[in-house]
């Protein structure tokens, strides 16, 4: 049966099973896996490494392309194998041995990690492990449903071990598109002009001499966690739909809109899904993933291509697309993440991107990553890759949470990704607040009174008009700027009085 998946002859002389390829790792070593959002992880080999620490402990350095799906990053943390890990992570266990500090963590734009192996700034990778289709007969391998930083982790490997996972089935072979920039001073004109261009090869080429390990997997994706459409998240989407409706009445936009990019997470996922019930058609996406409102949009004839870097979906989403994948095949590219994330590609092709945000603050400061300015939450993603190149950049948040006692909307956000700079627009069930062309204090009247929960607007008011008596370009109590988060501590709530 594996025949057919690696055509190198010789390379079938090196099948061995997850357990013997994890005696080839050693302390101190540098692992990169293949793996974005959950989609073409390593599903044997790291989990086997996992189990073997008791009598094997060591510890490594772990670079993928994002998330890692069933539980592997909690598998490796809680075998204390882990001592340093990049660039994103979804998973409660690792996160929580990363805000204890017993793992290291650094948070990095997944648009520049692959730089960060090209360049040699990181330590080279010892043994990179990555999820393959199949082996072309030149050792070229062919991903699943993800490309993430392969590319650039089977260049930089010393070793390569491939897991060909048979569950995949081969109707995926040539939706990818791999294509490398270089790197300076030889760095190359990414040549994408609208979203669904093909610009490289099927293949990730790798000299088949790094090859040390195939091991054999029939093990699916992770399956995402997706929520039906609430109330509050169509009412963002309906925000987004009028607002896009008056941006066409005034000629900036089509009904085509532009290449949309939606980040991860239920929120972005229902606010994709709105695009059904509106009068668009003929979209497109230049995103980094692919998620079940992506596919609903394909069946409803609306998106006409979808670019990213990984397929995330739900396990009923999972099994349609999958057991018609030539259905859908003409609809999906798959690029690297440097490539999906890329800057210039985003810049070029005027994406409209929208991303969830933990919080904004009333000048339009987004926090994506941390929880009270200090806990690590999953990472910052691609949504500054995004963000900061795109024609239109929108995050999108509930104006308040936990029955009331978290307002999403703050006097002065507890840490910073995306600054105001970068900020078009904030949506939450609310309203809808245009920042375009706005002052800091414009733009501070207009998200208060649009966007922020009712129980919280009489507070910020107060806050900014206390503020701007004290002057500044942008207005701020420093004794009170973070004086909510404090509270939340102390009492359990934002909120400055506790109704009994």
């Amino acid at each position: 049966m594996y025949e057919e998946r690696i055509k190198r002859r010789d390379l079938q002389q090196k099948i061995i099973s997850a357990e013997q390829a994890a005696t080839l790792f050693k302390d101190q070593m540098v692992v990169a896996s293949s793996g974005f959002t959950k989609a073409g992880d390593s599903k044997a080999v790291l989990k086997a490494l996992a189990s073997a620490a008791p009598a094997n402990p060591l510890r490594i350095t772990l670079l993928t392309g994002a998330s890692l799906g069933h539980d592997t990053d909690g598998a490796l943390a809680e075998a204390g194998i882990l001592r340093k890990r990049m660039p994103f992570q979804v998973d409660p266990a690792l996160r929580k041995k990363i805000n204890s500090g017993d793992v290291l963590f650094i948070d990095q734009h997944l648009g520049e990690s692959a730089m960060l192996v090209e360049e040699k700034i990181i330590p080279r990778v010892d043994i990179a492990v990555i999820e393959a289709l199949l082996i072309e007969e030149d050792g070229s391998i062919v991903p699943t449903t993800s490309v993430g930083n392969s590319a650039a982790f089977a260049a930089a490997a010393d070793k390569i071990i491939v897991e060909v996972n048979l569950s995949v089935p081969l109707s995926v072979y040539g939706v990818h598109d791999i294509f490398s920039a270089g790197i300076w001073p030889h760095k190359q004109v990414i040549p994408i002009m609208e979203a669904g261009a093909r610009v490289g090869r099927t293949a990730i080429p790798v000299d088949p001499g790094k090859i040390v390990a195939i091991v054999l997997t029939t093990t699916t994706d992770s399956p995402a966690s997706i929520n039906e459409r609430d109330e509050k998240t169509t009412a963002i989407a309906g925000h987004l739909l009028d607002f896009f409706a008056h941006e066409i009445s005034k000629g900036r936009l089509s009904h085509s809109l532009r290449p949309l990019q939606s980040g991860i997470g239920k929120v972005a996922n229902a606010v994709m899904e709105g695009f059904m019930d509106g009068n668009f058609h003929h979209l497109s996406m230049y995103s980094e993933v692919i998620q079940d409102s992506a596919f609903h949009l394909i069946d409803a004839g609306k998106l006409e291509v979808a670019s990213a870097s990984s397929i995330t979906v739900s396990q009923a989403c999972y099994n349609r697309v999958f057991s018609n994948f030539d259905k859908y095949k003409r609809h999906i590219v798959l690029r690297p993440q440097d490539i999906s994330n890329a800057a210039e590609v985003i810049r070029r092709l005027g994406v409209i991107s929208i991303n969830t945000a933990i919080e904004c603050d009333i000048y339009g400061n987004v926090n994506s990553t941390h929880i009270g300015g200090t806990a690590m939450m999953n990472g910052i993603g691609g949504s500054n890759d995004f963000a900061r190149n795109a024609y239109l950049s929108i995050f999108v948040t509930p104006s308040s949470s936990k029955a009331g006692s978290i307002s999403h909307i703050v006097p002065m956000a507890s840490h910073i990704d995306n600054t105001e700079h970068d900020v078009d627009i904030i949506v939450t069930e609310n309203g809808l607040a245009d920042l375009r062309g706005l002052a800091p204090r414009e733009r501070a009247r207009l998200i208060i009174s649009k966007c922020a929960h009712a129980s919280y607007q009489d507070e910020l008011n107060n806050y900014f008009t206390n503020a701007c008596n004290h002057g500044g370009h942008t207005p701020h109590l420093l004794q009170e700027a973070l004086s909510w988060h404090s509270r939340f501590n102390e009492n359990g709530t934002m909120l400055r009085t506790v109704h009994v």
